[in-house]
């Protein structure tokens, strides 16, 4: 679950009505409406979901003052923001062939989070409409290829329709740039980890059977400084998957630091996999899924020897080890019990939830479950900081709606763990508008994908492939409640008196959960000796000393 800032701008306590807004009722003209025209942006017809965002005027001029290093109070961008959730109002409507130089009109009442734009208090506002044309805001945000708007001043209530105009289009990015300010280090650690590293893209059979069109899998070998293909020597190898709104362009940071650790003997020689697991539906986790496809058996039977074919990696179990963090510890997790003869280990960080009687707090399993409110009515939090509720289930789930039906958090849980609706769709676990469990979907998750009671229900089959491979790390302030999960895995894991490994790091978030200190990469570091440890017993091999 680690969500980008444009997904978790619903995740703070609001003074307003939470959740979307698709008016139905009331006449036309209370509703606030928004010209879009298509203008140089494009030079031929386009389709895609296009969002509105508003803020108001002199609460985005301060935030820009208090962030930028110039403090100019320049608005560049208006988009949701993750810590300031009641600032940004965000309206949608899908569009499709629309031709250069027309405009459209956008209701901004009838899709739209927190509330309608009628509901605005009167006063300036600062507009943006963007055109999401490869419907992945929900994942990654506005990216290459999307349709923006200049920051338009806009005051409302307004007499006349205001008009804004799609002038520019996002350029792509190169994974391996790196901005001319950044320190000379780390530009030399991105130069060095490129070349050791080296692109997947494999056309899976078995993906591309199920889809009927080419699937491909995407990622990065990172080989370890002193690798030689031609030597005689083999290398441990660690398959590392990303959290939510992760890509083969966002792990670099990580890659370089991977390789510049492995460079000066902080972590011991090992060729690294970084997988991408990012999918137009969301992440696919890497769980065979009726909906997704077999993207478990690809990785194992398909990907993974043609990978051994080709670099000196270890082939043995004993050789093969995961590690992921958030949706990726999900992944890895999964990947550990589900192929267990496959893997040595796994070491999972905050993964999503292994047990369903704890899914980000709620259970699944009760009479009458409802994911955004308790009995009492209260509503479920889903985001904190520490001690302190910075947002709710239904907020995320009903501004994920807005952004659109499609590669969001909650619809990506849908198409992993679902059965295949009527429609060809995944049924969804929850009613959108209510929050209101079907007990028919939750029971399929469980029989297929609840890892605490597949490992309960099967440990006499799994425990000679499995006991004391599963390691797991979490934050006892998990920002998104993902120990409460991890504290029913171990006792599950405890009570079949299976060997595993779960520690509750005090204090520490989803986002800091790495952090020693002044290195953010201290815990994968430790985590790499330890893999090293069960793959080379006889090592003698010891961090540097710096």
């Amino acid at each position: 679950m680690h969500f980008r800032r444009h997904v978790i701008a619903s995740l703070l306590c609001m003074g307003l009505l939470a959740g979307s807004v698709e008016a139905r009722t009331g006449s036309a003209s209370a509703h606030r409406f928004f010209h879009v025209q298509l203008g140089a942006a494009s030079n031929q017809p386009v389709s895609g979901r296009l969002l509105l965002f508003a803020i108001d005027e002199k609460t985005a001029v301060a935030a820009a003052k208090a962030e930028s290093r110039d403090h100019s109070g320049k608005v560049d961008e208006v988009d949701a923001n993750p810590f300031r959730a009641t600032e940004t109002s965000v309206a949608a409507r899908e569009v499709s062939h629309w031709e250069p130089g027309q405009s459209v009109d956008i209701d901004a009442d009838r899709v739209a989070f927190p509330a309608g734009y009628s509901q605005l208090p009167p006063g300036d506002y600062l507009v943006q409409a963007v055109l999401d044309v490869n419907h992945d805001y929900n994942y990654t945000g506005r990216g290459a290829g999307d349709l923006v708007s200049a920051v338009v001043k806009v005051h409302l209530p307004s007499a006349e329709v205001p008009a804004l105009t799609l002038a520019k289009a996002l350029p792509g990015r190169n994974p391996w740039a790196v901005p001319a300010s950044a320190p000379a280090a780390v530009r030399d650690g991105m130069a060095a980890a490129r070349r050791h590293a080296t692109l997947v893209d494999f056309v899976s059979p078995s993906l591309s059977a199920f889809w009927g069109r080419p699937i491909h899998m995407l990622g990065w070998v990172l080989v370890p400084p002193g690798y030689d293909a031609k030597a005689s020597v083999r290398y441990p190898v660690v398959y590392y998957t990303q959290g939510f709104g992760g890509n083969n362009e966002r792990v670099m940071g990580t890659l370089s630091s991977v390789d510049a650790a492995m460079a000066k003997g902080d972590m011991p020689p090992m060729i690294w996999v970084f997988l991408d697991e990012s999918s137009p539906t969301g992440t696919h986790e890497f769980a065979d899924s009726v909906n997704n496809g077999p993207w478990g058996q690809a990785l194992t039977t398909e990907l993974i020897p043609e990978l051994e074919s080709r670099y000196r990696m270890d082939g043995r179990a004993s050789g093969r080890f995961l590690n992921g963090h958030s949706s990726g510890g999900w992944a890895t997790l999964w990947l550990q019990t589900r192929y267990p003869k496959i893997f040595g280990g796994t070491w999972s960080t905050s993964p999503d939830p292994s047990d369903f009687h704890d899914f980000t707090g709620v259970d699944l399993y009760a009479p009458n479950a409802n994911v955004y409110r308790r009995p009492d009515g209260s509503a479920y939090p889903l985001v904190r900081d520490h001690g302190k509720v910075l947002g709710t289930y239904e907020q995320f789930a009903k501004l994920e709606r807005v952004l659109g039906p499609y590669g969001g958090q909650m619809a990506s849980f849908d198409w992993v763990f679902s059965p295949r609706g009527a429609d060809g769709r995944p049924m969804p676990m929850f009613d959108r508008d209510t929050g209101v469990v079907d007990p028919v979907v939750v029971a399929y998750w469980r029989e297929h994908y609840d890892i605490a009671y597949r490992l309960q229900r099967d440990w006499a089959q799994l425990e000679p492939d499995l006991d004391g491979k599963i390691h797991l790390y979490v934050g006892t302030a998990d920002t998104f409640y993902l120990d409460g999960a991890a504290h029913k895995l171990k006792a599950v894991l405890d009570g079949l008196h299976a060997k595993s490994d779960i520690r509750f790091l005090p204090n520490k978030t989803h986002m800091d959960l790495y952090v020693q200190g002044k290195d953010r990469h201290a815990l994968l570091k430790q985590i790499s000796w330890d893999m090293y440890a069960v793959a080379r017993p006889h090592s003698t091999l010891k961090p540097a000393l710096h």
